[in-house]
C-alpha cells in the first residue's frame, strides 16, 4: 500500500476508534453512508481501502464470490462494532483479516458439517484439510492462459503456501502484518514467501513448457 493510502486509512481508523462523531448509532448498519460527517468519511475510506481487499482474500480462498460478499460485509460489521473501544490499532489490518479468515473458516466447516459427504468433496475441489486453506476458485471457461496457469499452479502449492501467497499478493498484506496474523517471526514468514514464490514461479514454468508436475523441493 503507497504512504499516502496507508495515512489516510490510519488517520480514518484513529478518528473512528475516538468516536469524533457517532457512528451509525453503534449497530454497523449505514456506515460510509451519511451526511458526510468527520466519522462518516473515516468510515467510508476504511471500506475504500479495505473493503476490496478482504473480499478478493476471501474469493481468491473460497472460490465464492457470493460467500465473499457476505463475510466482508459481516467482517466490517464486527469492526464497527469492535473498533470504538480498541485501545491498540496498530495492528488494525491485520485484525482485520483475522476475523475474515476465523470468519470465513467457521463458515466452511459449517458447510461441512451440514452436507452431504459426496457433496463435500466436490464443493472443496476433492480437497483434504482444511476447508478455508484448501478450497480453490473454479476455472472459468475459456481463461486466458496466463491466469488459468496461474490459477492451476496455486492450485498445485499446499494450503499453507498458497496461504501466504493469498495474504501478501491478494489481500495486500505487509509482510510484519503476515507475521502478525499468523504469529510467526519476521524472518521465518520472509523465508517461507520466498519458497512459496519459488514454487509457484515453478509450476508456471511446466505449465508453460507442457511438462508434467514433478516435486518441486
Amino acid at each position: 500500500m503507497a504512504d499516502g493510502s496507508a495515512d489516510d486509512l490510519r488517520i480514518a481508523v484513529e478518528r473512528v476508534a475516538r468516536g469524533d462523531d457517532s457512528v451509525a448509532g453503534g449497530s454497523g448498519r449505514g456506515f460510509g453512508r451519511g451526511s458526510g460527517s468527520g466519522t462518516d468519511r473515516a468510515w467510508r475510506t476504511i471500506i475504500e481501502r479495505l473493503g476490496p481487499r478482504v473480499f478478493a482474500l476471501v474469493r481468491s480462498r473460497c472460490g465464492d464470490a457470493e460467500l465473499a460478499e457476505e463475510i466482508a460485509q459481516s467482517v466490517f460489521v464486527t469492526v464497527a462494532e469492535k473498533l470504538p473501544s480498541m485501545t491498540d490499532l496498530s495492528g488494525f489490518e491485520s485484525w482485520v483479516f483475522t476475523i475474515a479468515l476465523n470468519r470465513l473458516r467457521d463458515e466452511m466447516r459449517r458447510r461441512t458439517r451440514h452436507a452431504r459427504p459426496a457433496g463435500d468433496l466436490e464443493a472443496l475441489g476433492g480437497t483434504g484439510g482444511d476447508p478455508a486453506l484448501s478450497a480453490a476458485p473454479a476455472l472459468p471457461s475459456e481463461p486466458d492462459p496466463r491466469i488459468r496457469d496461474l490459477e492451476l499452479a496455486m492450485q498445485e502449492l499446499s494450503p499453507a503456501d498458497r496461504e501466504i501467497i493469498d495474504l501478501r499478493h491478494i489481500g495486500g498484506l505487509s509482510f510484519q502484518q503476515m507475521a502478525d496474523l499468523l504469529g510467526e517471526p519476521l524472518g521465518t514468514l520472509l523465508s517461507r514467501h520466498h519458497r512459496a514464490v519459488a514454487r509457484l514461479r515453478a509450476s508456471m514454468e511446466r505449465a508453460q513448457k507442457g511438462a508434467s508436475p514433478d516435486a518441486i523441493p
